[in-house]
């Protein structure tokens, strides 16, 4: 078992931790919204995403996500979790490594 934590109130500009998790029909579709969420954070597993953010790169990703996808087939579920938290990672899990993510 491994852990690790985040505290989006230590940071001067508030940031929010993000959860994104998707179900997209269409391989293009799909892979077009997994080269979008790398410019914000990173793949936990096939179709989630772990993403640290400012409230501004929140906003433009719940504006993009909507052009990205067929709301007749496609999910996508974003959770915005905000302050202390803590992930419990258990089984063949990728070493998440604490890194800034900027978007030109």
């Amino acid at each position: 078992m491994e852990n690790y934590f985040w505290n989006t109130e230590e940071h001067e500009e508030k940031t929010i931790y993000l959860l994104v998790i998707y179900d997209i029909v269409s391989n293009k579709r799909r892979n077009a919204f997994a080269k979008t969420m790398n410019g914000y954070g990173f793949r936990v597993q096939k179709s989630a995403f772990e993403a640290m953010v400012t409230k501004a790169l929140y906003r433009k990703l719940l504006k993009e996500i909507p052009m990205m996808i067929d709301a007749t087939e496609d999910s996508v579920r974003v959770y915005k979790l905000r302050g202390t938290g803590e992930v419990s990672l258990f089984g063949m899990n990728e070493q998440i490594k604490n890194e800034e993510v900027l978007i030109i």
